[in-house]
């Protein structure tokens, strides 16, 4: 049986056998001894994403007490989800999202992390935590790389085209469509529109 580790572009947890390009967490333990989550699938605002291999590192997965290891099937939604690049692992990709930020104007070089998570995480929290409603946008305007959804289907922004989301990968490109709403968190969007560009599953391009 699959864990419940695979994350899509809502941010919603799942159980499916799907394998992704990035790993990633949400701060801590979201995971019980027998390997189901607990209500609150975050500990923190701290959402980053790694790399699957790093230093040789290997470990069961969901062990007790230790951070639950979280699976995308690309930066892309990762990044749609509320995480952003881990500083560990993927240094230059953390720097290089860091001076996107600083680029649009979001978030300083010279300020804490914490508050581009309060910015980027926080914002998919209060999401989930039915505090906000997502934006509706013109989804022409979004920058590439970033998600919207429309009819309960998560679609990709990608050469203008929209291509459809799945756990297995992404759909035919399609025309964009006049209204939707926007998934990927509004400074994620600066920082794609800034220059910052994901790594995307093969089937995106």
């Amino acid at each position: 049986m699959p864990l419940p580790n695979r994350v899509d572009p809502f941010g919603a947890i799942h159980a499916v056998p799907d394998r992704g390009l990035f790993m990633g967490n949400r701060g801590g333990c979201i995971h019980t001894p027998d390997q189901t989550l607990k209500p609150r699938h975050w500990t923190s605002q701290r959402w980053i994403i790694c790399v699957l291999d790093f230093k040789g590192r290997k470990r069961p997965l969901m062990q007790p007490g230790l951070y639950t290891e979280l699976f995308f099937l690309d930066e892309a939604t990762a990044l749609a989800s509320g995480h952003r690049p881990c500083y560990e692992c993927r240094r230059p990709d953390a720097l290089a999202f860091r001076a996107a930020l600083d680029k649009a104007g979001r978030v300083s070089t010279k300020e804490p992390v914490s508050h581009v998570d309060a910015l980027i995480a926080g914002e998919i929290q209060s999401v989930m935590k039915d505090k906000c409603a997502r934006e509706t946008v013109d989804p022409a305007a979004l920058p590439d790389g970033a998600f919207f959804t429309l009819g309960g289907e998560a679609f990709l922004k990608w050469a203008n085209l929209a291509r459809a989301w799945s756990f297995g990968g992404y759909g035919a490109p399609a025309p964009l469509p006049a209204r939707a709403q926007r998934l990927t968190p509004r400074a994620t969007c600066a920082a794609l529109a800034a220059g910052y560009r994901p790594t995307l599953h093969a089937s995106a391009h």
